[in-house]
């Protein structure tokens, strides 16, 4: 057993059994082969690697100043391959058992309040082409729930307006349904109106929902760029992305009553570990109401 090989049938295995996206696949890839690189020639073969093969690793990474979080996720990956090992046949345990995570702290997503999402919405000029366009895509972003990925892959034939659901292909190309608000299917009737229906898809693009200048399906970079003008000239100074968008969206459903389960099924998660994530948020924004607001916190 070697390396190189053993490498590549893992990348096999995600892509093909895990169902995982390339750049996933390829994240995976790098972080065992950072381990490789580390050991050099004098690293034993797959199945012969103990312990203290990792902890030695880990150390370096450590020296060299590489966080915590990072560390953890290089780890995972390793960890992810030796589990491929094991369900395989080739080593009867793996190594890495009895090595720890690095402790990491949970980083609670930046969201906009409403206020701020409706700031951002005012700032689209509607004078010029693309504006219906913008002004559809966030709403739709805002009001589903949406990855920036989920957004940019949506299909026309993907629109149930008549049910009030959007069909969209989450990670590993998981389908799920999501609702869609009232708002949001008259921004983007309004859209296909005044912009889509007159444009001329380029060849394989003719299903896609949003296109750009060159009638191509518009690109995550691109949707992530018109945020960052239009948060700048809205005067919101949060480091914001699309995927503000998508905490804001979870967080204002909480903060409003709805069950976690349900935000979980809209958002896609495959664990709801995920999704709690805004209950330590929420808890967050409690606290800090507290000390602002009551008389025995000052």
């Amino acid at each position: 057993m070697n390396w190189q090989d053993e490498i590549k049938h893992f990348g096999h295995y995600l892509k093909l059994e895990k169902s995982l996206s390339a750049h996933t696949v390829e994240a995976y890839l790098h972080d065992v082969g950072l381990f490789v690189r580390f050991g050099g020639k004098d690293l034993p073969g797959p199945r012969d690697c103990q312990p203290e093969h990792f902890r030695e690793f880990i150390a370096v990474l450590n020296e060299t100043g590489i966080a915590a979080r990072s560390q953890a996720r290089i780890l995972s990956g390793l960890r992810a391959f030796y589990h491929y090992l094991l369900i395989n046949g080739e080593i009867k345990s793996s190594p890495l058992e009895l090595i720890d995570l690095p402790k990491i702290g949970k980083k609670l997503p930046v969201f906009l309040t409403l206020e701020e999402i409706d700031r951002i919405l005012e700032k689209i000029d509607m004078s010029r082409e693309e504006g219906h366009r913008n002004r559809a895509m966030l709403e739709t972003l805002y009001s589903c729930g949406l990855r920036v990925s989920e957004l940019v892959g949506l299909r026309i034939s993907h629109l149930f307006f008549d049910e009030g659901f959007l069909k969209v292909t989450g990670k590993g190309d998981k389908e799920r349904l999501v609702p869609v608000s009232r708002k949001a299917i008259r921004e983007i009737n309004y859209y296909f109106e005044k912009q889509r229906n007159h444009m001329k898809p380029a060849k394989g693009h003719e299903d896609y929902v949003f296109l750009n200048k060159f009638n191509r399906k518009i690109s995550r970079i691109m949707v992530f760029l018109i945020i960052k003008e239009l948060a700048e000239k809205a005067g919101i100074t949060k480091n914001i992305s699309p995927h503000t968008f998508r905490h804001s969206f979870a967080t204002h459903l909480l903060d409003r009553g709805a069950d976690l389960r349900a935000i979980q099924e809209m958002l896609g998660h495959e664990s709801i570990t995920t999704t709690e994530i805004y209950t330590h948020l929420d808890r967050d924004y409690l606290r800090s109401a507290i000390i602002e607001h009551h008389p025995r916190a000052k």
